[in-house]
């Protein structure tokens, strides 16, 4: 089917048909890879309510009814407000998640009967003819039907980061993006056979892959599992061949089984980050990998570009200041050099006429110079990053080039000497040269592209790098500078707030931009950012990683940054063990974006920066930024707090198992277990379950540290221990007056319960340190209605409690007071050996 559509320039210029389009769509032939691979609704619903966990309280729940003991069955409504909770959360976090990804997503240019259209991905069908221009991500596999010095940089598929240029009849893969030039071509694989399809479905799917967090607590349960197997058999075992009733029997052997089981963990981590997602879609801020909410917890780093990210996007050209003699090198005749002067505005406006996809700059230029000469183009150089220039050459009137003065001019030229003084004052800088001709690019094509009628093209906001080296005579012989063309360009209003926020939270900041190093400077100390005074020119920057990675991690404004330079400087950095984050917006942003820590692309950028972010901030707001981070600090920070709960439980339950069963295994007389499991359930609720949702959704600005399971396995393994330890013993104490009448069954396990409860409570105040008002609330209500159940005759009734023994009541409370203090030392320890151990850091 793809030889059905010629390559010659009136199918270019045409495109398919609607009844094309129409016969291509009944074959099948269509791009038919979904906009976002999220999960579906069923899927979701499935995944909350068949797990594993379920299953097995499930059947524990069955036992239980059974026995006919209903209230001891409580816990089975952890499987529906689990199963509940999670679903709705990951709902609406697919509905966010789904509705920003149609906004965000990258709308190809498809031309069809003769016009141009913006498209969905998936409205792609075989054989459409694509417009490519600056930025332009390829979304299907393809053939050049027509270029002009069209430079695609394929290195996200193969990894190579030079750009290759294309000329008509080459091959254009999906996943690569356009660096320079324009072009047009056809489809000829669509939907799955497409090159970069399967990767782009794994990358957008709604996923914890790849998460520190996940794979931290994926590795407590495989510890954990192991525990429950030996301390669930003995359980079993203990209970069932002891002298109870074979109901009592049940109800012990289901109590033992049900606290071992962190059934609320996977739930909290799933809530906290859909709610993530959900926070951060109100402030329209895209994430498109969940683990980028972690990883913005972890962020010391933050890389941003000038333009578009500190500055507006939107600049304006303040002065036309004319050259006032030739520059080196020049064979010009003065009175030659007046007339190119005089032709200067036409050419400026010929330059931003000759551009189908005009960037920043050029938008402000034809703005200012709106009227065209008509003059007749007879080839393009289109701008590039990393040349600094770009130009057109036109019938009878030479080659004009717009470029970096520092680049086309050499040190010591007046020209550029006048250009480094306006860039002193944060102003953008450009030179108007003219020359003979064109500089060659490589045998590139440079033939003009057919027209087709359509809205104007979204506008690039690449930003300038630079190859050439201080000193060293300019890459483009034989050119006249004609004139500086000065831009003004504000600075954001909330750039400044944002920095401070930064430099509150002990987060750096590090400027790397394509433009002049001294203009980047200026428009930082504007912001008051440290390190401004001394703005760097990274073409003076070392090759070598290792010193490389010195001079990043201690200047903080660089300018004249290639692409590749700031990918090199991002990695440099990781190289010292920094998390970064890199936000940008232009084409020359994406090598650095994909191997940032975090990728955060602005909603307006180029679509190829679109693409490779984890996250877009769509509403182009650098405020936005501090939001995103705070979030991913909420999240990692609030779910290690409730780890340290349920895990506890987990420890002191395992032990408690262990310990009632060992007796009975080596011959002695069996004990019933202490709890019934309507008492394991009230504990959860008090002492973890309510808490844990609470905590899970609150503030937390500290910034996240690796070593999660450390951290979270030295509060959960000394705390487990101890209120195992307490409880047992207090059990121990109180149990022999049952055999002699003084004491009830019932009257031992209130008493283990609680020691028990009070020391998990005081686990719960140590977890929700530091104390805010509304932590100090959430601790009291639970304690209050702690006593109030052991206080309340009908929660007395309900539970099965009774607290009525004096003697056995103190037992409880003084082992509750000795469990508190160890565990309440043992973290004012573990605290102080942390201390010493950074300070010695």
């Amino acid at each position: 089917m793809g030889n059905e559509v010629g390559t010659d320039s009136a199918v270019a210029e045409r495109g398919l048909s609607a009844a094309d389009v129409a016969r291509r769509v009944a074959d099948g032939a269509t791009n038919d890879v979904p906009p976002r691979a999220s999960r579906s609704a069923w899927e979701i619903v499935r995944s909350n309510l068949f797990t594993r966990i379920n299953a097995i309280f499930a059947v524990l729940a069955a036992l239980i009814f059974a026995t006919g003991h209903f209230l001891d069955g409580l816990f089975a409504g952890l499987i529906v407000a689990n199963s509940i909770v999670g679903i709705v959360q990951e709902l609406r976090a697919k509905r966010t998640l789904d509705r920003l990804a149609i906004v965000s997503q990258t709308r190809p240019r498809v031309r069809r009967d003769g016009r141009t259209e913006s498209l969905a991905p998936n409205e792609i069908v075989l054989g459409d003819v694509i417009e490519l221009g600056p930025g332009d991500q390829v979304v299907v596999d393809g053939d050049v039907l027509a270029a002009r010095s069209l430079e695609v940089d394929e290195s996200l598929l193969t990894g190579e980061s030079d750009s290759i240029l294309k000329a008509e009849g080459d091959a254009v893969l999906s996943g690569s993006f356009v660096v320079a030039g324009w072009g047009l071509y056809r489809a000829t694989k669509v939907g799955r056979e497409a090159y970069a399809a399967q990767l782009e479905d794994e990358a957008s799917k709604f996923t914890l892959v790849n998460s520190e967090l996940r794979n931290g607590i994926n590795t407590i349960l495989k510890v954990i599992t192991w525990l429950l197997v030996p301390a669930g058999i003995l359980s079993i075992y203990n209970q069932l061949t002891g002298r109870q009733p074979l109901p009592d029997a049940l109800r012990g052997m289901v109590a033992a089984l049900v606290p071992m089981v962190p059934e609320g963990l996977i739930l909290m981590t799933t809530i906290a980050f859909a709610v993530g997602v959900v926070r951060l879609g109100r402030r329209n801020c895209l994430v498109n990998e969940l683990p980028a909410i972690e990883g913005l917890a972890r962020v010391d780093v933050v890389c941003a570009d000038k333009t578009g990210t500190l500055t507006e996007n939107a600049m304006e050209v303040a002065e036309l200041r004319m050259v006032a003699h030739a520059g080196p090198g020049s064979t010009r005749a003065t009175d030659d050099g007046a007339a190119r002067r005089a032709l200067a505005p036409q050419a400026l406006a010929a330059l931003a006429a000759a551009d189908p996809r005009p960037n920043a700059s050029l938008q402000a230029i034809a703005a200012a110079f709106p009227e065209p000469p008509g003059w007749q183009i007879e080839g393009a150089l289109p701008f590039s990053s990393a040349r600094k220039y770009g130009g057109a050459g036109f019938s009878g009137q030479g080659a004009w080039l717009l470029g970096a003065p520092d680049v086309l001019l050499p040190v010591g030229s007046p020209a550029r000497n006048d250009a480094e003084a306006l860039g002193s004052r944060g102003l953008r800088v450009l030179l108007l040269t003219h020359a003979e001709r064109l500089p060659a690019l490589g045998g590139s094509p440079t033939g003009a592209l057919p027209v087709a009628s359509g809205s104007p093209a979204e506008a690039s906001s690449a930003v300038v790098g630079s190859p050439a080296e201080p000193g060293i005579e300019p890459a483009v012989p034989g050119i006249e500078p004609v004139a500086l063309v000065v831009l003004e360009q504000k600075v954001r209003d909330d750039a400044r707030p944002t920095l401070d926020y930064f430099a509150a939270q002990r987060v750096a900041v590090k400027v790397i931009s394509g433009d002049n190093a001294t203009s980047v400077g200026a428009v930082a100390h504007q912001l008051a950012l440290p390190g401004a005074d001394s703005p760097l020119d990274a073409r003076t920057l070392p090759d070598d990683r290792a010193h490389l990675a010195d001079v990043v991690n201690e200047r903080a404004v660089f300018g004249r940054v290639s692409p590749d330079q700031k990918r090199s400087m991002v990695r440099a950095l990781q190289s010292r063990g920094h998390t970064v984050a890199m936000t940008g917006d232009g084409v020359n942003d994406v090598l650095a974006l994909k191997d940032a820590d975090i990728g955060v692309a602005m909603g307006a950028g180029s679509p190829a920066t679109r693409a490779v972010a984890q996250i877009v901030l769509l509403d182009n707001k650098f405020a936005t930024l501090p939001h995103v981070v705070g979030e991913g600090r909420r999240v990692i920070g609030n779910i290690e707090r409730v780890a340290n709960l349920f895990l506890t439980k987990t420890v002191y339950s395992v032990l408690l198992a262990l310990m009632v069963g060992v007796p009975g295994l080596i011959g002695l007389d069996a004990l019933p277990y202490p709890f019934l499991p309507r008492h394991v359930t009230i504990t959860g609720w008090f002492t973890i379950g309510l808490p844990a949702f609470i905590l899970s959704l609150a503030p937390n600005h500290d910034r996240a540290q690796p070593g999660f399971v450390g951290r979270v396995m030295r509060m959960a393994i000394p705390a487990g221990v101890v209120i195992a330890v307490a409880s047992f013993t207090c059990y121990l104490l109180v149990r022999p007056a049952v055999a002699t009448g003084d004491v009830s069954q019932v009257q031992a396990s209130t008493s283990a319960l609680m020691t028990l409860i009070a020391i998990a409570l005081w686990v719960l105040a140590i977890v929700a340190r530091p104390y805010a008002w509304w932590k100090v609330l959430l601790v009291a209500v639970m304690m209050a209605a702690s006593f109030a159940m052991f206080a309340l005759p009908l929660t007395q009734r309900l539970f099965e409690l009774d607290p009525g023994s004096a003697s056995s009541t103190g037992t409880a409370l003084g082992c509750a007071a000795v469990g508190i203090a160890v565990i309440e030392l043992g973290w004012w320890v573990d605290g102080w050996l942390r201390r010493a151990k950074a300070t010695r850091g």
